[in-house]
């Protein structure tokens, strides 16, 4: 079970959606033991994360795959109160903010329907302060009646009918532990961008994925202040550079073969 004691009567949710997060999944439920109840919602996952997530405590359903928008909406549709904070496997919750969550929720005003948070971005065991890491503000506690996520099938953002409000208290978000994941992450996510603008009519000219590249180098290594984060921050702005060069270059690719670029959507 996760550390500490449930807070009873918190009136709140927690969904999390997974796939082969046995590493790091117990972070995550360990840090959230103030919510009455926790949403597992699975898609395939062939480590132990289901049985991990069961003997922590949370509801676990299974689900092949819907999409990032998709597959969250699933899980927020099937929390059982109307407050859901909404967390990936690699996002923790300090008590501090745990501590700021609660007395939101009780002392809101009726028009607020979500709560944003800033991330803290932890890499290599320290958090990137730069690169456009921070305060990298999200939207994760939801009245689940009152909005919806976008639809969007990457950076996907829950859209809230009523007011939303900022609170001040990080989450921490350890997405990434080595070089190898970065990559990972800029192949899958220019897959997905690269499917979106094709599906769009967008194109791309020979001269696009360069000089989109060499943009997104500049901004994150110079004026989001990179530089700041010594080698990671240049390996991180490198890795910005080649996802923006590699979303328009297959976006050029798939206008000549729409077939060979498959989309990308493991979490």
């Amino acid at each position: 079970m996760p550390r500490g004691r449930r807070t009873a009567g918190s009136g709140l949710s927690v969904a999390v959606v997974t796939r082969d997060e046995e590493e790091r999944l117990p972070g995550c439920l360990e840090s959230v033991p103030f919510a009455d109840e926790i949403v597992v919602v699975d898609s395939g996952s062939t480590d132990a994360t289901v049985e991990i997530a069961g003997a922590m405590g949370a509801r676990v359903l299974e689900e092949p795959w819907r999409g990032f928008s998709e597959q969250k909406q699933f899980a927020v549709d099937r929390c059982s109160n109307e407050w859901v904070l909404i967390l990936d496997a690699d996002e923790r919750v300090p008590e501090s903010t745990a501590s700021e969550i609660l007395e939101a929720l009780s002392a809101r005003d009726d028009a607020v329907t979500a709560f944003s948070f800033p991330r803290k971005n932890i890499f290599h065991g320290r958090w990137i302060r730069h690169c456009g890491w921070w305060p990298d503000r999200i939207v994760r506690l939801v009245d689940r009646r009152e909005g919806a996520f976008d639809g969007r099938a990457v950076h996907e953002r829950w859209l809230t009918r009523g007011r939303e409000h900022p609170l001040d208290a990080p989450l921490e978000h350890y997405s990434f532990r080595r070089y190898s994941d970065l990559t990972v992450k800029m192949e899958r996510y220019s897959d997905l961008a690269a499917e979106c603008m094709h599906a769009g009519g967008r194109t791309a000219g020979p001269l696009t994925p360069p000089l989109h590249g060499l943009w997104m180098f500049f901004r994150t290594w110079v004026l989001e202040l990179g530089i700041l984060d010594g080698f990671d921050g240049f390996v991180i702005s490198l890795m910005n550079g080649g996802g923006s060069f590699f979303k328009y270059a297959k976006l050029r690719e798939l206008a000549r073969d729409p077939g060979r670029v498959e989309p990308g959507g493991k979490e």
